[in-house]
């Protein structure tokens, strides 16, 4: 799979380099002729001046610039897709963490992450099967600032595949949510229309810039 990106990529820059000096040599080779042309067909009373004739020089050599300026970046752009590629896709197997509330359960067990803005006295959790109905309810008690990981087995042997979380903080009109993540395992990485997709073990996708930790099974 790194092969094939890495391949894709490289023929894609190539490509774009010859089209950018094709378009370049096009433009310098007409501009030539429309100078010859202007100058064999300029009135002897009354010639080109030569700071005219330098103006429309350096414009074409501004317009040169320009297009080696565009074939730069675009060689740049397609070098960090091809090092963004093969970075990505040593996360295959690997679990991660992205924006959400699900917890896919595995043996019966479900692992879920959450983030602290601040310290909080009281932390509770609320998980709800696919109906959305409230099936269990337990506090973490008191928690820093910051990320935290938690797992979750639902009680009498419940059978269950995947569920959705809500992490909360204080009690009442102080409580306030916390920001959650899903996590999962990445089977695939694929380039969308939008760059860099990761497909997860659960049958979603996410988007590589999404990932916010890299973690172990």
């Amino acid at each position: 799979m790194i092969n094939a990106i890495s391949s894709a990529t490289t023929a894609s820059s190539s490509s774009a380099a010859v089209t950018s000096t094709q378009a370049e040599a096009g433009s310098q080779d007409r501009f030539l002729k429309l100078l010859v042309t202007q100058m064999q067909n300029q009135d002897p009373l009354n010639p080109l001046d030569n700071a005219q004739v330098t103006s429309q020089m350096a414009q074409i050599q501004t317009v040169a610039g320009v297009e080696k300026l565009n074939a730069s970046l675009g060689t740049m752009a397609s070098s960090f897709q091809q090092a963004q590629a093969l970075q990505a896709a040593t996360l295959i197997g690997r679990d991660v963490l992205v924006p959400g509330n699900s917890m896919t359960l595995s043996e019966g067990q479900g692992r879920g992450a959450f983030e602290l803005a601040d310290s909080a006295a009281s932390v509770n959790v609320e998980v709800s099967d696919a109906s959305g109905q409230v099936i269990d309810r337990f506090s973490l008690g008191a928690l820093d600032k910051g990320r935290h990981h938690f797992s979750w087995s639902p009680e009498g042997g419940t059978d269950l595949s995947e569920v959705t979380f809500k992490v909360t903080t204080g009690s009442g009109s102080a409580a306030s949510t916390a920001t959650t993540y899903t996590r999962d395992t990445v089977g695939a990485v694929i380039t969308g229309a939008s760059g860099l997709e990761l497909d997860l073990y659960s049958g979603r996708s996410a988007a590589y810039n999404s990932v916010a930790a890299v973690l172990q099974h």
